[in-house]
């Protein structure tokens, strides 16, 4: 099911409350090893299909934050049950490009990334799935 125009690219505030029980579909997103609270932390949602994983402009709702050391944690709503994947991006220095020797990353399920796959493993290895309820998941930055 592609991703309707009314929940495509929505940039949203981290609201923790919309991850109180009963509140959801949503993700509770708990990242840890943040390197430095330097630059901006970017959660990014997506549908856990082959045709929207990390696919540009695919994905559903983005939250921007200023980086805070070690651990963050993230409330990420999504408009209905089913498989998703989410994307970290840690922009070190804030300027908005990827700078592969400073920034880090990490996505939903840990998966390894090395130089073989750029660091776009594939959405069978980050997918899971979302019901109705609030969906703890824990992701571990991964820096060069």
């Amino acid at each position: 099911m592609p991703v309707s125009a009314a929940t495509a690219g929505q940039k949203i505030s981290n609201d923790l409350s919309r991850c109180q029980a009963g509140n959801g579909p949503a993700v509770l997103v708990n990242i840890s090893g943040v390197k430095a609270a330097s630059g901006k932390i970017r959660v990014q949602s997506y549908r856990g299909t082959k045709a929207e994983w990390l696919k540009k402009g695919a994905w559903i709702n983005r939250i921007e934050a200023p980086a805070k050391n070690n651990n963050m944690t993230f409330c990420v709503p999504v408009p209905s049950s089913g498989m998703y994947g989410i994307a970290v991006r840690h922009d070190v220095n804030g300027n908005g490009k990827t700078d592969i020797s400073k920034d880090g990353g990490g996505m939903s399920n840990n998966p390894s990334i090395n130089i073989f796959n750029l660091g776009k493993p594939s959405y069978k290895k980050t997918k899971f799935a979302v019901g109705d309820e609030v969906k703890s998941i824990s992701i571990k930055m991964k820096y060069l």
